[in-house]
């Protein structure tokens, strides 16, 4: 039975060659956009928000014209926004939650509540801790996913599609996602690692950043920078408009009605690809191999000659990529990439790893003037380096395990999922979101079973 099963798993897979293979002249002879892109590169219009706005390049009579990036929630300008919060020197992801979600700053009084409420949301029902227990050693963000569609069921509202209810589910989820990944990782720790168990409680008064650098490392194991620079990056992921996969997941999910956990579980599934929310991760795994490959870090002649081997799939892993650089929108710069390098160099300082910083700066530099010569000029060769650049040296500085760097993305981004998801349920006219496919396959004739 065994080989009669492998043999017809076999068989099946050699079919889907040719069954499944769709030629990529077939999408410009029928205008179909591919991958939801246009000719020019920039995205397909599928919807309208007020939540978020990325913008790389304007539209000209020449066509696009590439321009310094910008990044808005809800029309203030992510730059304005944590430099507003560093020159008050003040945390911000709470505000930028609040933000996202009502579209508006808080004052004083509403942001003490606001975070106050968040806080207290934090702590997990005795029974999910449990099942996390329970699923040691697996993905932290399938245990991610798998918590969030059993909040349903500590839900007594779970279907309520309300204005009211969708901000109290949205605040559960916010505040409960760092407890789910803190505990998620200790378990996997302590069943792959054989360390000892820690399951810490979230503590009153501390910040959402603070209480995953506790949660996950414990007391005295973190400084009020790596707090700082951690809460920096919720900021910078916490939303990118309503384009990106894993909102658009969210979104289309939302538009059949259903209810907020299974919408957010699909958000996450679409943030574990590796197309999508694993790009720190091989970032960092590329960083640690340039640091044995090139001998002299500051050598720009070594540096470009190496890289533009990795181009032409001579080195590395034979990819052609060097990641972290490009992005699908920004063109001259990622907003985020600027901001976070200018915490980074503070932290690499603190850690005694200045060498390392001056490496990736340089590399920063090179890789992307390295692409530029290789792929040529225009509006669709324009590159930058993006915040994936520098968000992995940022996590492996703070003494972050790399199996988080996913679900940290996921923490940051429930916040840009919910405010999205409310979006998508109070449009005057609802109206669920099915796109069309053209089929090319050919017609074909029922045959009997007597005669195949």
């Amino acid at each position: 039975m065994a080989n009669e099963k492998e043999f017809l798993i076999y068989k099946l897979s050699e079919t889907i060659k040719s069954t499944s293979r769709i030629d990529k002249e077939l999408f410009t002879q029928f205008n179909v956009k591919r991958g939801l892109r246009n000719e020019d590169h920039s995205g397909v219009v599928a919807g309208l928000t007020k939540v978020g706005d990325v913008v790389g390049y304007e539209r000209t009579d020449n066509g696009l014209k590439a321009i310094p990036g910008q990044l808005f929630y809800r029309g203030i300008n992510v730059e304005d926004l944590v430099h507003g919060l560093e020159s008050e020197d003040r945390l911000g992801f709470e505000e930028t939650a609040f933000l996202l979600l009502s579209g508006y700053l808080p004052d004083t009084e509403e942001l003490r509540i606001f975070s106050t409420i968040l806080n207290e949301s934090m702590p997990l029902e005795q029974k999910m801790k449990m099942n996390i227990i329970d699923l040691e050693g697996q993905d932290i963000m399938n245990i991610l996913a798998r918590s969030v569609l059993e909040m349903y069921t500590f839900d007594s509202n779970a279907d309520d599609i309300s204005r009211d209810n969708l901000i109290r589910q949205s605040i559960e989820l916010i505040s409960k996602f760092p407890t789910i990944i803190a505990y998620a990782y200790n378990i996997l720790r302590h069943s792959q690692q054989g360390r000892s168990l820690h399951i810490r409680h979230p503590k009153e008064g501390y910040s959402i950043a603070e209480n995953f650098l506790y949660m996950m490392k414990g007391p005295g194991r973190y400084t009020e920078l790596d707090v700082k620079l951690l809460d920096l990056c919720l900021i910078l992921h916490a939303e990118h408009g309503g384009g990106n996969n894993s909102t658009f997941s969210v979104r289309v999910t939302s538009s059949t009605l259903t209810d907020t956990y299974s919408a957010i579980a699909a958000g996450i599934g679409s943030l574990k690809g590796p197309l999508h929310g694993g790009a720190n991760i091989k970032v960092n795994q590329m960083f640690a191999h340039l640091k044995q490959a090139i001998k002299r870090w500051d050598d720009v002649k070594e540096i470009d000659s190496y890289l533009k081997k990795m181009l032409n799939k001579e080195a590395y892993n034979k990819t052609g990529l060097i990641y972290g650089i490009g992005h699908a929108v920004y063109t001259i710069s990622d907003p985020r990439a600027l901001l976070l390098k200018e915490m980074a160099r503070k932290l690499a300082e603190e850690k005694g790893l200045q060498k390392e910083y001056s490496f990736l700066e340089l590399l920063d530099e090179r890789a992307v003037n390295a692409f530029m010569n290789f792929k040529g000029t225009g509006i669709n060769k324009q590159v930058c380096t993006n915040v994936d650049f520098y968000s992995g040296f940022v996590y492996e500085a703070m003494g972050l395990p790399t199996e988080v760097y996913t679900p940290l993305f996921a923490m940051s981004r429930i916040t840009g999922w919910c405010a999205h998801r409310i979006e998508e349920l109070n449009f005057a006219s609802k109206r669920i979101i099915r796109p069309a496919y053209k089929n090319v396959g050919e017609r074909k004739q029922f045959i009997p079973m007597s005669k195949r």
